[in-house]
C-alpha cells in the first residue's frame, strides 16, 4: 500500500502539472494549446483513476477444492487495490493513448505495468485514410455480446468501463455521407500459429445507412481458422425504441477442450487448443428509453463457439471423479494440481454457454445513473447479477456496485472462483 500511495502522488503531482494553465503570449505570438513542463507545447489530457476491490471466493468451484487439498496452492485475495493513470495525446498525423498501472493484492504484494493502449500513425491519400500501429478497432452493433467484433475481441459487461488495449494492425478506411469501408491487417508480425485474439488476419467492413437503418456486413480470413462472414443491422424504430441483431458464420474457431476419454490423473494440464470446426454466432436485442430517461435493454444470443452442454457434463463428472480419487487416498498435490487445470474451462471463449439472454435497467436523473442488469443461461438456470450507481461529474466520475452470481450446484456460473464482488471506483479526468 505503501507503494501504491507513492504512486498515487506521484500521479496527481504529474496530472496537476500538465494541467496547469499556459502563461500568457507575448504580442504577435500563436498560444500554444497546453503547455506541459514535460513535454512544452504537446497537447496532453488523460485521466486518474483509484478502485477498490473485495472479493468472497466461490465454495464449490474447482479452485477452492484444489486449495483445500493443497492449502496455497493458488493464492487467492479478499481485497485489492487498483491505481491507474491514462494520458493521452494526438496531433494530425498520429495519436497515442498510455496506461500506467499499479496493483495492490492483499497478501500477494503489488504488480506495476504500463502499456500504449493504442499508438498509430495516419494519413489521408486519395480519399482513404491510412492507419498503422496499435489501434482500437470495435465492430458490431450489440452491447452484452459482440459477434462481429473480429478485430479487436473486446472484453465486455465489465464492472468498469476502461478504454481498451488495442491491436497492432495495418489500416484503410473510406467515409462519406452514407457509406463507409474499413480494411485491416491485424497482428500483422504475429505467427499463423498464434491463437485466439492475436492470430494474424485480414478483415474488413462496409457500413451504409438506409434511412432509419444501420446496415453492416464483415469478412475475416484468419491465418489458421480461415473465412468468416457477418451480417449486422440497427433499426431506431423511433423516439424510445432501437432494435439490433448480429450473425456471423465460421468455418472454424480456437477454443481449449479436455480430452473426453482421459480418466485418472494427468501429469500435465489436459486442455488443450483445438479448432471447433464450423460455428455459427447470433444475436438479436433491443433497447426502450422512456421519457424519464429509464431504459430496458435486452438481448439473447447463441455462441456455437462455447463449450456443448455434453461437454459441460463432461466438466463436472471429471470434478466429481478426482475429489472421489483425493477420498480414496490419491496424493492430495496430484489432485489438487489436476482441480486447479479444471478451471481453464472458464475462461476458454466469450460465453460459458452456448445460448445466453441478458438484461439490464437503468435510469439516468442528472448527475446519477443507478443500473442493475442480468446474465442469464437457460441451459442450467445460472444467473449473474451487476448492480452499479454512476456519478458523473464535469471531471470527477464515482462508481460503485456489486456482483453475485447464483444457480443451482450444476450451473456452471455458480462454478467461477469469485462468488461476490464489490467494488469502488473513483475517476479524475484532467
Amino acid at each position: 500500500m505503501k507503494t501504491l500511495a507513492q504512486l498515487a502522488l506521484g500521479l496527481l503531482w504529474a496530472g496537476a502539472a500538465l494541467t496547469q494553465p499556459a502563461p500568457p503570449p507575448e504580442p504577435d505570438q500563436e498560444p500554444a494549446q497546453i503547455i506541459a513542463p514535460i513535454w512544452p507545447g504537446l497537447p496532453i489530457s488523460g485521466s486518474l483513476r483509484l478502485q477498490l476491490d473485495q472479493y468472497s471466493a466461490n465454495a464449490s468451484g474447482p479452485l477452492q477444492l484444489a486449495n483445500r487439498l493443497q492449502s496455497g496452492l493458488l493464492p487467492t485475495s479478499e481485497r485489492a487495490a487498483t491505481l491507474q493513470a491514462e494520458l493521452r495525446s494526438s496531433a494530425r498525423y498520429w495519436n497515442a493513448t498510455a496506461t500506467l498501472q499499479q496493483q495492490v493484492d492483499e497478501g500477494q504484494g503489488g504488480a506495476s505495468r504500463a502499456w500504449f493502449n493504442e499508438l498509430a500513425a495516419t494519413h489521408e491519400a486519395a480519399g482513404w485514410q491510412l492507419s498503422a500501429g496499435k489501434k482500437i478497432v470495435a465492430w458490431d452493433v450489440a452491447y452484452a455480446f459482440r459477434p462481429n467484433d473480429v478485430v479487436q475481441q473486446e472484453e465486455r459487461r465489465t464492472l468498469v468501463s476502461t478504454t481498451a488495449e488495442g491491436r497492432p494492425l495495418l489500416m484503410a478506411e473510406h467515409f462519406d455521407a452514407d457509406t463507409a469501408w474499413s480494411l485491416v491487417w491485424v497482428n500483422p508480425t504475429q505467427s499463423s500459429v498464434t491463437l485466439g485474439a492475436k492470430e494474424p488476419a485480414l478483415a474488413a467492413r462496409v457500413y451504409q445507412r438506409a434511412g432509419a437503418v444501420d446496415w453492416h456486413g464483415f469478412a475475416r480470413y484468419g491465418a489458421h481458422t480461415g473465412s468468416s462472414l457477418g451480417l449486422a443491422g440497427a433499426w431506431v424504430a423511433s423516439d424510445a425504441l432501437e432494435l439490433h441483431a448480429s450473425v456471423r458464420a465460421m468455418r472454424a474457431a480456437d477454443s481449449k477442450t479436455l480430452d473426453p476419454g482421459l480418466s485418472g490423473l494427468a501429469q500435465s494440464t489436459p486442455w488443450q487448443w483445438v479448432n471447433t470446426g464450423a460455428a455459427t454466432q447470433a444475436l438479436l436485442g433491443g433497447t426502450w428509453t422512456h421519457q424519464s430517461q429509464f431504459s430496458v435493454l435486452a438481448e439473447a444470443w447463441w455462441d456455437g463457439t462455447a463449450p456443448s452442454d455434453a461437454q459441460w457434463r463432461n466438466w463436472f463428472a471429471r470434478n466429481q471423479a478426482l475429489s472421489d480419487l483425493a477420498a480414496m487416498g490419491a496424493p492430495a498435490s496430484a489432485v489438487a494440481g489436476n482441480l486447479a487445470w479444471q478451471a481453464e474451462a472458464l475462461s476458454t471463449t466469450g460465453s460459458l454457454r452456448r445460448s445466453n439472454v441478458y438484461l439490464r435497467l437503468s435510469w439516468e436523473h442528472e448527475n446519477w445513473q443507478p443500473s442493475l442488469d442480468l446474465l442469464y443461461h437457460p441451459a442450467d438456470g445460472g444467473r449473474l447479477w451487476t448492480a452499479a450507481l454512476l456519478y458523473k461529474g464535469d471531471r470527477v466520475r464515482l462508481q460503485g456496485g456489486f456482483r453475485i452470481s447464483t444457480g443451482a450446484a450444476d450451473a456452471v456460473l455458480g462454478q467461477l472462483p469469485v462468488a461476490r464482488q464489490a467494488y469502488l471506483s473513483g475517476t479524475w479526468t484532467f
